[in-house]
Formats: C-alpha cells, structure tokens, sequence
C-alpha cells in the first residue's frame, strides 16, 4: 500500500467560530480535503489502474484531474493565473499537493472578508467565484465520489471508521 506521512485532513480542521461567504467555503473545501485523503488512503497499484470500462478514466487519471482541480480552487484565492505547466509527479506526491492546495485555499478563504475578489483567471477570460465553487470545487467532490466507488470496484472499500459527517477517523 501507498501513504504513510502524515498529511492535512487526516481529520477536518475544527470549524470557525463565525458564518461568513469566506468561512463557509472555506469549511466546503476542508470537507473536500477530508473525503479527499480518505478516498486516496491506501491505494494500491491495482486500484490506481482501475476503470470501469474502456471509456473511464482510471483512478490514478482521476486523481490526475482532482489535482488540476485543486490548483484551480488554489490560483482562485491566489488571483494567480492558470495554465502553468506542471512537474510530472508521483501519485505520493500528488496527493501530498492536492491536499496541501486544498488546505492553504481554505486557509486563504477561512481569513478572507470578500470573497468575490477571487475568480479563476486564464490568459482570455476571467470567471467570477461562482465558477470556483460550481466549477473545481463541485467538480472535485463529484470526482473524490467515484474513487471511492472505484476503489471499491477494485476490491479495497473505504476505509472504516471515517466519519465524514463529523469529519474524523475512528482508530
């Protein structure tokens, strides 16, 4: 099996005290990170090259794609602009840096008093936060749910104990 560093959302951060746009989404995207890391926990080779059928993506492409996502929802909150190149990566370090994206976006958002500054920017258009939270972040949770799905297709469900209503592990 993969992973064993400790990384963000091993359980969700503990919420803040107040309800604003920034605090709300901020807390959307922790519950991402969480589903995220325990989606991706324990992977084997197998399940990352698992798809359902010849049109699928595999798992390991999904993750592909859950990780451009999450630069997205970062460069949203950075008003940095998309369309770098990016290294080519180990599914470890991936991982490590989606995670790490999702967890420095929602930090940025926790602290933020106006959301609406931030957009997803690219050389020829410019798209307002409704798009970051209908578009990467939405998105995001769509794909999370279908490795979930797929990892149990491959033969590891999982993991037990995750509480993602609570947002914590029971070990």
């Amino acid at each position: 099996m993969i992973s064993k560093e400790k990384l963000p959302y091993y359980q969700i951060p503990e919420p803040s005290t107040e309800f604003t746009a920034g605090t709300s989404v901020s807390r959307m995207v922790d519950g991402l990170g969480f589903r995220y890391y325990w989606a991706t926990e324990n992977l084997s080779e197998t399940d990352l090259a698992f798809k359902p059928n010849a049109e699928a993506r595999t798992t390991e492409e999904t993750i592909d794609h859950i990780y451009h996502l999450s630069i997205r929802v970062l460069n949203a909150t950075l008003i940095k602009l998309n369309g770098a190149t990016e290294p080519s990566m180990t599914f470890a370090e991936k991982r490590k840096k989606t995670l790490e994206n999702f967890l420095e976006a929602s930090l940025i958002l926790r602290e933020s008093k106006d959301v609406s500054q931030f957009k997803i920017l690219f050389p020829n258009k410019e798209l307002s936060f409704w798009c970051v939270i209908n578009g990467p972040i939405a998105d995001a949770m769509w794909h999370v749910g279908q490795i979930v799905s797929f990892r149990r297709c491959s033969g590891n469900p999982f993991p037990e104990g995750v509480n993602v209503l609570l947002g914590k592990k029971k070990d």
